[in-house]
């Protein structure tokens, strides 16, 4: 019976503690485009870690690495960190490490240019982060639908670089 009583006062505050966290609620928002552009020659406008301050106008510095997994950068002064995990001729995915204090939704994000024919491509766009910590379900709609808008305007710019014709 003693043994029975240690076991109750060890688990009970870990039982509190589990109904204490939200449970995470993982999404996908995948986007993508066609560009009447070789997959080859579209990375090389668009696919370097950051060739973003091109395409969605803002700031952004390499703070360590060399361009390979591992590679992380700033955007907008150091107000975003994201540091590099995955990578291939046409492709890398990145991650947002998690900030003292505050909700920690997992976000990564994957960009990647594929050929359709010799002449054209398809560019994606996906991301995967927590929802968990928005309040209805109207909250979450609504955060969904901004960084859909957002990134469908950013493929939007790649694409009119990578097609605007060469002198």
């Amino acid at each position: 019976m003693k043994g029975f009583f240690i076991a109750i006062v060890l688990i009970s505050p870990l039982m509190v503690f589990k109904t204490a966290i939200a449970e995470p609620e993982y999404i996908r928002l995948g986007m993508e485009i066609d560009v009447e552009k070789p997959a080859d020659e579209l990375w090389a406008i668009a696919g370097g870690y950051c060739d973003i301050r091109e395409w969605a106008n803002i700031e952004c510095e390499i703070t360590s690495g060399d361009g390979d997994i591992g590679t992380v950068r700033e955007l907008l002064g150091g107000a975003i960190t994201e540091v590099m995990v995955a990578k291939t001729d046409l492709s890398y995915g990145y991650v947002q490490p998690a900030e003292e204090g505050q909700f920690y939704d997992l976000y990564h994000g994957f960009m990647e240019a594929k050929p359709v024919n010799s002449r054209s491509s398809k560019l994606f766009y996906t991301l995967i982060y927590d929802l968990s910590n928005f309040p209805d379900q109207a909250a979450k709609n609504a955060d969904m639908a901004r960084r859909r808008t957002q990134f469908d305007t950013l493929l939007l710019n790649i694409k009119t670089m990578a097609e605007e014709p060469t002198n």
